[in-house]
């Protein structure tokens, strides 16, 4: 990653030559960073470890007693500063968690961003370091805390998904919406799922059914969650979302000009990073604050990457694609608001912020997509446009994600089984949600043959 500001400074983390770029700021700074990527890579291989198995049922029995044993037992084998690193990133805000192993303001306003990303909260609110780690568990050929960047751009990890999955025999449908679900009996006493009816009125039977929408989706519009049981109805309508978001698609006449890499003989390489705009802990505040305020930040959080830096099929030679990821912009306006008519304003203030720090982005701009949390929901039902499908906050994270009792990817219905981000561990196009829902699928459908 590195960090920006409209002063024409810069910092680079997460290189080979972090002591000297931030000794340029602090050498105390320098020095605190080492251990400080020592303890994240710690605490995110023992995160790693966490967000591989499923978690344990609340009031499961003695089988979730004993799967609770286990993961006991492995945490065990770590020491108690260990333990106490882990439960401090858990519970610790943002800002508290990185004042207290830094003074240089754009060094934490580089991690503050990060660890905003998606999480729609203060920055010194209880709890909101987790999002820090959860962004580190990434793994790239064995260097946690590292994401790829898909060739041909997401398309083309749902394209490789596809061909996978026709190659075993999977029959493929899109522009088929489902209108809700078919469920025999009732949900409160044995009701199981059968099947999907689209919205073309077609039918279609299924002996288990996985569902990667929202828990918000699939229990309150495909289903009836008056006919849930009580207590997972109310969490399933109470379930937050919101992730704060807004993504902006740029298409460029040529790359920016980052007025704090002219002159620097490697600007083309660190341009290929993450590319954040957030310089100090105090401007993300101010950036939450206006978003409560009035709906959105004036300058907000902005992370850009340039895809065409690493994949030139994206644009025509000397063009280039510029993707914004954006924070805070509130999924709930103040006073009734519509994000339809807050979308020009919104999207001004990100190409502001971005040309402060490269003077030639505006007029660069050849066209541009705008998705405020508003078209995330209503194109890619992101309920709240929320990017992780429910707030990584601490109860509704591991055995609470979605509801106690059901953080096995399992549902109140028979055969209906979630298997997105709204399950453990959560958001970040991980695959392992899904991995450990295909898992207990298997187990069910083993037991239904044996028997």
């Amino acid at each position: 990653m590195i960090a920006v500001n409209k002063d024409g400074d810069y910092i680079v983390a997460g290189s080979d030559n972090d002591a000297y770029e931030i000794g340029r700021f602090s050498k105390k700074d320098a020095a605190a960073f080492e251990k400080f990527e020592a303890d994240m890579t710690e605490m995110a291989l023992i995160f790693r470890e966490i967000a591989e198995n499923r978690p344990p049922n609340m009031g499961g029995g003695i089988l979730e007693m004993w799967n609770a044993a286990k993961i006991g037992n492995k945490l065990r084998k770590y020491s108690t500063e260990q333990q106490q690193k882990l439960i401090e990133i858990m519970a610790c805000s943002l800002g508290d968690y990185l004042d207290n192993r830094f003074e240089t303001d754009i060094l934490k306003g580089l991690y503050a961003g990060d660890g905003s990303t998606g999480n729609f909260v203060h920055p010194y609110s209880t709890g909101s370091a987790l999002n820090l780690l959860h962004h580190e568990f990434g793994n790239i050929k064995g260097k946690l805390g590292k994401w790829w960047h898909s060739k041909g751009g997401m398309g083309g990890i749902t394209q490789a998904m596809r061909k996978s999955a026709e190659a075993h025999g999977a029959v493929i449908e899109t522009d088929a919406a489902v209108k809700k679900l078919l469920i025999e009996g009732d949900p409160k006493n044995g009701g199981k799922a059968v099947g999907v009816v689209l919205e073309d009125g077609r039918e279609i039977r299924a002996a288990r059914i996985a569902a990667n929408c929202t828990a918000r989706i699939l229990f309150t519009k495909l289903m009836d969650v008056a006919a849930l049981p009580e207590s997972f109805g109310t969490r399933m309508k109470n379930f937050r979302y919101g992730s704060g978001s807004l993504r902006m698609n740029v298409a460029l006449s040529e790359l920016p000009q980052i007025t704090a890499l002219e002159g620097n003989p490697h600007a083309m390489e660190e341009m290929k990073r993450s590319i954040l705009i957030c310089p100090s802990l105090r401007y993300l505040e101010k950036a939450y604050n206006d978003a409560r305020m009035t709906g959105y930040a004036k300058r907000p959080f902005v992370s850009m990457n340039i895809p065409t830096l690493m994949d030139d099929t994206l644009a025509p030679e000397g063009q280039h694609i510029a993707s914004l990821f954006c924070q805070h912009f509130n999924p709930v306006l103040p006073d009734g608001g519509d994000w339809n008519a807050l979308r020009d304003d919104a999207a001004q203030a990100v190409i502001d912020t971005v040309t402060e720090i490269a003077p030639n982005f505006k007029n660069a701009i050849l066209g541009m997509q705008v998705l405020t949390p508003q078209d995330l929901e209503r194109e890619y039902s992101l309920t709240g446009g929320d990017i992780f499908h429910g707030s990584i906050h601490l109860d509704q994270i591991y055995s609470l994600r979605p509801a106690a009792g059901y953080a096995d990817y399992r549902t109140p219905v028979q055969n209906l089984y979630l298997c997105g981000a709204g399950t453990h561990p959560g958001g970040g196009v991980s695959g392992i949600p899904g991995r450990l829902s295909a898992q207990e699928i298997l187990k069910d459908a083993k037991k239904r043959r044996a028997a």
